[in-house]
């Protein structure tokens, strides 16, 4: 069988994920990696969650093997509503969807808004597991630039009139770039979703781990401040996870949005996989509720904190004066910017010569931009081997600078 002439058309527009090929190559015990957004494993609460597992077994089995509904566990909704909810607005649990991971929420979302060949605006660069996730549509993607205040929203407006179909942005430690959309930017934001009734995904995996600077409103909530309304009735998707504050091997993660979203969400997730596991969402309820969950945060943000000090500290005393980089008040990563002759691609086959990874910066950038970028992860190494792979970039990163320029 020719199966490769039997794909659907769509599939040529699939690839694997750059981030998962170099973490295959990456798996080496000896490899420093700082490629993947993967959270430190040494702070799971193992034993929190096999207690969680013994008690969700033992008291509740029948139900937690069981098939449930589509929406999710009603304790697990109730306690994402409660932590969401603040002055300016209440989330209802029937506004709130238990998915499989946030790729799953993403996935959701392309398939009830996204037509073949729509008009998509994004931060750039911007998330590539969402690139992947609509990619299979066709869709245009048109860039709006970032700085260190997040998305550029001047150059956002003029987009706007031209009727995109969505906006997707991640507002807090961006993933590339680590940067944060401003509270004037968010203000802004929100006035021009109300003036151009535009939808916009708010993607925020990270906004928990907070290290410095203040903590800023959700997009969903200034939403419905600016609306005059107090509930998840206006412009605004937001997807949330798990992942980053508990264990990502759960697949936890959720969808807020006005009740018709949900509705359309919830026939979506019927025909993908009927529900998120029943088992895990039992686990994840019992680990995180009885303020456990805001106690594991704030012990995460204090040993992330650190990790991302030393890391920014080593790039200071080994990177070469023609390298930038962002500076991070949160999250899991910051954006490298090397000299436009250093191609980070090639750079990276050198890298794991010398046993240190990171992600190119290419596949981040949807205008063909960032081949000269790449991104690094400061939460899963520990500070040792943070010291010792920034060392060995630097070294790297001298040898490429010092490359003569040809053209």
């Amino acid at each position: 069988m020719q199966w490769d002439q039997r794909f659907a058309a769509r599939t040529a527009q699939m690839k694997r994920s750059t981030i998962r090929e170099i973490l295959k190559l990456t798996s080496q015990p000896d490899v420093i990696s700082f490629a993947g957004g993967l959270p430190a494993p040494e702070f799971f609460p193992v034993e929190r969650v096999k207690q969680a597992a013994d008690l969700a077994l033992s008291e509740r089995g029948q139900a937690a093997l069981q098939y449930s509904t589509t929406e999710g566990m009603p304790e697990l909704r109730e306690l994402i509503a409660e932590r969401l909810s603040n002055e300016h607005i209440q989330v209802d649990p029937d506004q709130v969807l238990i998915t499989t991971g946030s790729q799953q929420a993403l996935d959701l979302i392309g398939r009830v808004l996204i037509d073949n060949g729509d008009f998509v605006i994004a931060e750039n660069p911007t998330y590539l597991g969402m690139i992947m996730a609509w990619k299979p549509y066709g869709l245009r993607y048109t860039p709006v630039p970032t700085d260190a205040e997040g998305m550029d929203v001047d150059a956002l407006e003029p987009l706007l009139r031209q009727n995109p179909k969505l906006l997707y942005v991640v507002p807090n430690f961006q993933n590339p770039g680590g940067n944060t959309l401003s509270l004037e930017r968010r203000e802004r934001l929100v006035a021009l979703l109300a003036r151009y009734q535009v939808p916009l995904i708010e993607d925020n995996p990270y906004g928990e781990l907070c290290y410095s600077g203040e903590p800023q409103p959700s997009i969903l909530s200034l939403d419905a401040k600016n609306l005059g309304i107090n509930t998840p009735d206006g412009h605004v998707i937001y997807a949330g996870t798990l992942s980053k504050v508990l264990a990502p091997g759960l697949r936890i993660g959720f969808l807020v949005a006005a009740a018709a979203v949900i509705d359309k969400l919830v026939q979506a997730k019927q025909s993908a996989d009927l529900h998120t596991s029943t088992l895990d969402q039992f686990i994840a309820y019992e680990v995180a509720r009885d303020g456990f969950l805001d106690q594991h945060v704030q012990h995460l943000r204090e040993v992330y904190r650190e990790r991302r000090d030393i890391m920014l500290a080593a790039m200071e005393r080994y990177f070469p004066p023609e390298v930038t980089w962002s500076k991070p008040d949160g999250g899991l990563f910051l954006l490298v910017t090397a000299p436009s002759q250093v191609d980070t691609t090639t750079l990276l086959v050198e890298a794991v010569k010398r046993k240190v990874a990171f992600v190119p910066g290419a596949d981040f950038h949807i205008d063909g931009s960032g081949q000269n970028t790449f991104r690094l992860n400061f939460s899963n190494a520990g500070p040792q081997m943070i010291e010792a792979g920034i060392q060995r970039l630097g070294q790297l990163l001298h040898d490429a600078v010092a490359q003569p320029v040809h053209g």
